[in-house]
């Protein structure tokens, strides 16, 4: 099998794990995607590995040592992922990457408003007619 095929498949499952991770607003499936890109390094490793051993006659597997090594820290990853989207998910009841973003961001807006409340354009007029 040419080099080629791996390659492509592999270019196919990272930009699909890409999109995945730009599109989906669920945590979870953020997660499958970033996944889905690591499997996808995982098979480019292993398929220069391969037509590499097969050049230089070499013996050693480096890209396979390097994939189970990847394998190891997305294993680690999913798990601790898994657990700080269920801790989000218990104290916010939303797993909505959007809403918890909305969420953040509401609570510092609320914090920096002005005495006016929520335009705060009387104290910056104030301010620009006492500098003037």
């Amino acid at each position: 099998m040419h080099l080629a095929c791996p390659a492509v498949l592999s270019a196919l499952l990272f930009c699909t794990g890409l999109y995945g991770v730009l599109a989906r607003r669920n945590a979870i499936l953020v997660l499958m995607s970033v996944e889905l890109m690591l499997n996808a390094v995982n098979l480019n490793l292993v398929a220069f590995d391969v037509w590499l051993s097969r050049t230089a006659e070499e013996t050693l597997h480096s890209g396979q040592a390097l994939t189970l090594f990847t394998i190891a820290i997305a294993a680690a990853e999913i798990g601790i992922g898994l657990a700080i989207v269920l801790a989000v998910h218990r104290n916010r009841g939303t797993a909505d990457i959007d809403k918890l973003r909305d969420t953040a961001e509401g609570h510092e807006s609320a914090e920096d408003d002005g005495p006016d409340g929520a335009d705060g354009t009387a104290p910056t007029a104030e301010k620009a007619e006492a500098t003037a």
